[in-house]
């Protein structure tokens, strides 16, 4: 099975990037911006979703079948970051459950690095979304792929608001199954790792650290 990228191009979207971006924008409101387009992200990333129940319930009219999501997936943030998001997208899919992977890529002996890693007990055959604002050189991400495909997760989604042309293809040459949805693709990384333009450091901005 072949994943997809889906760029959700959206005036709404546009315009909040445009905030995200400049470096002028303070941390209150860079985190109020991140989590208006994680809800936005989160209602495309479950358009498609077709496992359904139906239950039946009492309008104040009469009987009838309703329909309600079965199986419900695990949003996984990737921290420091990815907690930015995640509020926001469980309160889109409050029935979720959700995970944690705590990763960084450690320059010194050049390979990832795990510190943390909680997931619920049930997460095998549900969808894995994982939540990362930005994925610049795909390193950490595709550690964090390979720890959920180990627990048998059924498909995994990465939502992310910047993703480099460099980290979709490398996703994809490792994790061709994996879908991304972003809403900007960035053509640049600098020698430090950052995306071009970019905004900066999501976690810094995030949580005002340096």
């Amino acid at each position: 099975m072949s994943g997809k990228i889906l760029v959700v191009n959206h005036p709404l979207l546009k315009h909040k990037l445009g905030y995200l971006r400049d470096r002028n924008t303070g941390s209150s409101e860079f985190r109020e911006l991140m989590k208006e387009i994680s809800r936005i992200l989160a209602h495309e990333v479950m358009r498609d979703w077709t496992e359904m129940r139906e239950v039946v319930v009492e309008t104040p009219i009469a009987q009838t079948k309703v329909e309600r999501i079965a199986n419900a997936p695990v949003v996984v943030s990737v921290m420091r970051a990815g907690n930015g998001m995640l509020d926001a997208v469980l309160s889109m899919i409050p029935f979720a459950s959700a995970g944690f992977i705590g990763i960084y890529r450690d320059k010194f002996i050049n390979n990832t690095v795990e510190y943390y890693f909680k997931m619920p007990a049930d997460i095998k055959g549900k969808m894995a979304i994982l939540c990362d604002p930005l994925v610049s050189t795909a390193d950490t991400m595709i550690a964090a792929i390979d720890r959920l495909k180990s627990y048998e997760v059924k498909k995994i989604r990465i939502l992310t608001i910047l993703c480099s042309e460099f980290a979709m293809e490398k996703i994809h040459k490792f994790h061709p199954d994996v879908d991304i949805f972003t809403i900007n693709v960035e053509k640049e990384i600098n020698d430090h790792g950052y995306l071009v333009p970019g905004l900066g450091d999501a976690g810094d901005r995030l949580y005002q650290t340096k």
